[in-house]
């Protein structure tokens, strides 16, 4: 997904402000870890470490971040269910805010902002919408990938169903 978006979102009108990805996919672990969070986190800092190398950011600043949304989607996981389209375009949207946020606190801290706080922002508003309008198909796919590694058919229809236990 991050190979595919990453290519073809650079011929858009907004080429710095691009869908998260990586976060989303970090919450929906984060939301779907069970009893361990350690599995979840760890595959999260993978992934956000891979976007890391295929985005050129630098190293380890998105697997820092995917791993803060992890535990945030951890921490939510007993009050939420994630089901409708508009409620996870809105939850996408936050995610996507969130992150965004976060990032933006990781490259001041280490002195690698892009530029001034007002261009930051507008980057941060547009990719947290973006964020928002393709989360319900990041969702769907997550789901999807859940399901076809269930144990029982009971978790597989949970997970289908939006169900995340």
């Amino acid at each position: 997904m991050l190979l595919v978006v990453g290519a073809l979102w650079r011929l858009g009108p907004f080429e710095r402000a691009i869908p998260d990805l990586v976060a989303l996919c970090a919450v929906y672990l984060g939301l779907a870890a069970r009893e361990r969070l350690a599995p979840s986190m760890l595959a999260a800092v993978v992934m956000g470490y891979l976007a890391d190398l295929l985005m050129g950011a630098p190293r380890g600043l998105l697997a820092a971040g995917a791993a803060v949304m992890c535990l945030a989607g951890h921490l939510v996981q007993g009050r939420l269910i994630v089901r409708g389209t508009l409620f996870t375009m809105a939850l996408s949207a936050s995610v996507g805010l969130t992150s965004g946020l976060v990032l933006m606190a990781l490259r001041a801290w280490a002195g690698r902002l892009a530029g001034p706080i007002g261009s930051e922002l507008v980057t941060l508003v547009l990719s947290a919408l973006f964020t928002g309008a393709i989360g319900p198909l990041v969702f769907r796919l997550c789901r999807r990938v859940d399901a076809r590694f269930a144990r029982t058919q009971r978790e597989r229809d949970a997970a289908l169903e939006g169900l995340i236990p």
